[in-house]
């Protein structure tokens, strides 16, 4: 592949939009990445259900830099709640795992659109919605906790997403608050995006290389850019996220989701 100047420049801008809505929302930018990484992909003559698969496992392979980036200034505010992600993050690593390593391989692109097309279509409805949680409700013990995280892990697995489309509204649903939520979800991106790398690996690893650079579903040269200008603007992102208020928050949150959601179903429609 001809990895031009301007392929770099546009990976360049692309990286810094993704991280800096990383440590913002505690996403992994997937709703920017997904779909120009499959659009860039796909204009290199690669099918098309194969180079929605190539963006959803290289964009989730970029959370692993984002994370780590975006939650060490989540932690320096002390918004992460840690025994939330240690009991989610068994259960993250598993549902990754299978989804990755089995289902990733055998559902066609179509049909992971939609999928995404529904998770965070919910989402964002939720947030939206405005309703206030029960005062008495609370976070599950740790089996429900590792079971919630179960359903994370193997959904954001199927979609290329970090997993706040589902963690940040269940933990605010629970009386988790909007900031500690999107801090803690930014915590949980690193077990998600280690499990499901790792299976896209082990599921991708018999394929032909459908790039210059491209290892099964991964598609390294474009990891590697995004991943180093992601985690420079990932802190950055965080800074804002604590300095709004919380209902502008939920807005936002609410309306990128939709937009994602959005252009899954379009994606789904034109296959």
């Amino acid at each position: 592949m001809d990895f031009s100047l301007t392929l770099v420049a546009e990976l360049l801008l692309l990286g810094s939009f993704t991280g800096f809505l990383a440590g913002l929302l505690g996403v992994g930018g997937g709703m920017l990445l997904v779909p120009f990484l499959t659009l860039i992909i796909s204009h290199r003559d690669v099918p098309a259900d194969l180079a929605v698969k190539m963006a959803i496992a290289t964009s989730m392979a970029t959370i692993l830099f984002t994370s780590l980036s975006s939650v060490r200034a989540h932690h320096r505010h002390g918004a992460v709640r840690w025994p939330i992600v240690r009991a989610m993050a068994p259960g993250i690593l598993v549902g990754g795992l299978l989804a990755g390593a089995g289902m990733f391989a055998v559902v066609k692109g179509q049909w992971l659109a939609v999928m995404f097309c529904l998770f965070v279509s919910f989402s964002a409805t939720q947030m939206l919605r405005g309703r206030k949680p029960k005062p008495q409700r609370q976070m599950p013990g740790w089996q429900g906790q590792a079971a919630a995280g179960t359903t994370v892990g193997f959904a954001s697995g199927l979609v290329g997403a970090g997993g706040a489309f589902i963690s940040v509204p269940f933990m605010t649903w629970c009386n988790v608050p909007i900031h500690n939520a999107v801090a803690t979800s930014a915590a949980l991106g690193f077990p998600i995006a280690l499990a499901n790398t790792l299976g896209y690996v082990v599921s991708g690893w018999s394929l032909p290389s459908a790039l210059p650079g491209s290892f099964g579903y991964l598609y390294v040269p474009a990891l590697a850019v995004i991943a180093v200008v992601s985690m420079l603007m990932a802190p950055l992102g965080a800074k804002a996220a604590h300095a709004m208020d919380v209902g502008k928050l939920k807005r936002i949150f609410a309306v990128l989701l939709y937009g994602l959601a959005a252009y899954m179903l379009w994606k789904a429609l034109a296959q």
